[in-house]
């Protein structure tokens, strides 16, 4: 369960990486993406940063390893602007909840409903 501390935390840190991300990496690996969701650990120690890339998922492969190398100075930058004793180890991961929904969209859409004029002839 995620306590309220807990979901402001990972709120704050979503905006920061996601604002530092597009600001201060200069990393040429790392194109246009966004941080969907982060979820830090209970001690603290560690967070989970979900990403997506804005334009297709060809390069975001690419774009993570490109934050993975940014982490520490991430960390630093977050370490400045957060109060924190301890700025947790930052991993990134591809977010699959996009592609997920455009699945479920694509099977919802194939979806035969039937015709509701022959209904409404039954009814009568």
């Amino acid at each position: 369960m995620v306590t309220k501390r807990l979901a402001r935390l990972n709120e704050q840190l979503k905006r920061e990486i996601s604002e530092l991300v597009h600001r201060k990496v200069r990393d040429p690996r790392v194109g246009p993406v966004t941080i969907t969701n982060v979820e830090i650990s209970g001690d603290l120690s560690s967070a989970r940063v979900y990403v997506c890339a804005q334009n297709t998922n060809d390069g975001l492969s690419e774009s993570l390893v490109g934050l993975e190398a940014a982490a520490v100075f991430l960390r630093r930058e977050l370490g400045r602007s957060l109060h924190l004793r301890r700025v947790p180890e930052l991993r990134f991961q591809q977010d699959h909840s996009l592609d997920q929904a455009r699945r479920i969209e694509e099977i919802l859409s194939e979806v035969v409903y039937p015709d509701l004029d022959e209904d409404e002839e039954h009814l009568e």
